[in-house]
């Protein structure tokens, strides 16, 4: 048996993360991947395959260069199902890399292997027997598959196959209107497929300011993209030949065809192999695992860090997740929590993000607020892009003009959020925004200009300053 300090469980951004903090401040780390590949969902199945994706949709489509310069573009030929996936290839294969060599540059021993637990400090893990300390579990997340979906990877997926289809859907059914399902309508329909969107509730992202959500939905529909809402699928009949179409019905009996169909309504944890029984560690709901605000178990030598303990699941938060969690470990005091607001970043065609509270949760709480928005179209740096929609809406204390929130839907708005999350944070006033010098043309005056139209609103005096 091996001894180590640490015993981290995964790669993916939490695992990687917690492993090379640990191995910096000079603990004996080992690190347990199932797979040969590193990074888990963020590199392999996920957060970067499926933004790269996008980013290769609005390449091949031209979505946002068509008719900007007074010409279409016209590219020298169709683009292929290899060429839509070769920049996803190569951005996770060059970015595992990176986080092998990452692992090897800190001393971080690393084992492939299934990870289970045989007591609570051992780590079976292939062949090893590994015993840690400390254990930290960052294992991940994978697709929910209903029993009646009949998933072949080939035309029915999930969100894991989907990445590695052979051929363009000619349309698509995806199920699950949540963050994963929203992201992939837009990038096939971009595309140029036919997609039906299907959600068993009236919302799509319940979590964003509803403003933001609704123009979000216009922008599908106007992309050719049908909703439908308050819905489920009763039964899909897959024929076994490959040229015919998939028979899909309602809950209601009405039906319609489609080529593939893309079930993306929820994950669970991937704690399955891990017998945490064995180890005496609660579990809750979809197979998570249940921790403290410092990501401790209720077992108090293991900690669970990224989506393996659900909510917020973002690449973001997981690698702090693990930060957080090594620091408490080791009393470091260098980080001992999340910080109170993070951004939300939705790879929708196009991007929507946002950081701090909407204006839905400012009625519900019954706060004293106001709004100012400031539209894409109108910026000169939105005029240069051909920008035709999307909009940045600021929610602010009416009394001391005190920012509460941030959102954005439109270009590049996961990039330009973080101007919005610091203003959070720092609990900046519009008059800050409207006192700070950005470069000139930029998408950053949706700041100053929303600033302005929340103090023209309270006045009840509208111009354009």
């Amino acid at each position: 048996m091996k001894k180590y300090d640490l015993v981290v469980i995964g790669t993916g951004p939490a695992g990687e993360k917690a492993a090379v903090k640990a191995a910096y401040f000079g603990h004996k780390v080992a690190i347990v991947e199932k797979s040969q590949k590193f990074g888990g969902a963020m590199c392999v199945t996920g957060t970067l395959p499926s933004k790269t994706l996008k980013e290769t949709a609005l390449y091949f489509s031209g979505k946002y260069e068509k008719g900007l310069y007074g010409i279409d573009r016209d590219l020298d030929r169709e683009a292929s199902v290899e060429d839509f996936m070769f920049r996803k290839n190569f951005v996770s294969k060059s970015e595992g890399e990176a986080i092998e060599t990452n692992l090897n540059r800190h001393g971080v021993d690393i084992y492939h292997g299934v990870a289970s637990f045989e007591d609570p400090h051992t780590i079976k893990a292939g062949d090893e027997t590994l015993h840690g300390d400390y254990i930290i579990i960052a294992t991940g997340s994978y697709p929910f598959q209903p029993k009646e979906i009949p998933f072949d990877g080939k035309r029915v997926h999930d969100s894991d196959t989907i990445l590695e289809i052979t051929r363009f859907p000619k349309s698509l059914c995806v199920v699950g209107a949540g963050v994963i399902g929203c992201e992939y309508t837009t990038i096939f329909s971009t595309m140029g497929a036919k997609v039906y969107l299907v959600n068993n509730k009236d919302k799509i992202l319940p979590f964003l300011d509803q403003e933001v959500a609704e123009a979000l939905i216009n922008s599908m529909r106007d992309s050719g993209v049908s909703i439908l809402f308050n819905t489920s699928i009763k039964d899909i009949k897959v024929p076994d030949n490959e040229n015919e179409m998939i028979q899909i019905t309602e809950e209601s009996g009405q039906t319609f065809e489609v080529d593939m169909f893309l079930f993306a309504a929820g994950r669970s944890g991937t704690t399955k192999d891990l017998n945490c029984e064995k180890a005496g560690i609660e579990m809750g709901k979809r197979e998570t695992i249940v921790v403290d605000k410092m990501y401790q178990t209720n077992v108090p030598h293991i900690y669970a860090v990224g989506d393996v303990i659900g909510f917020p699941a973002l690449a973001s938060t997981s690698a702090d997740q693990g930060r957080v969690a090594v620091a408490h470990i080791y009393q470091m005091q260098d980080l001992d929590h999340l910080p109170s607001f993070f951004p939300y970043g939705i790879y929708t065609v196009p991007e929507v993000s946002m950081a701090g509270v909407s204006e839905d949760e400012a009625k519900e709480k019954g706060l004293n607020y106001c709004v100012g928005k400031a539209r894409y179209p109108d910026m000169a740096r939105g005029k240069i892009m051909g920008a035709k929609n999307g909009f940045l809406k600021i929610v602010f204390d009416r009394e001391s003009l005190t920012i509460l929130g941030v959102h954005i839907i439109g270009h590049i708005a996961t990039e330009i959020i973080h101007t919005g999350l610091m203003l959070v944070e720092e609990k900046k006033t519009l008059s800050d925004v409207i006192g700070t010098v950005y470069n000139f043309p930029t998408l950053h005056d949706l700041y100053k200009y929303a600033a302005y139209d929340g103090l023209s609103t309270l006045t009840g005096h509208k111009v354009k300053i």
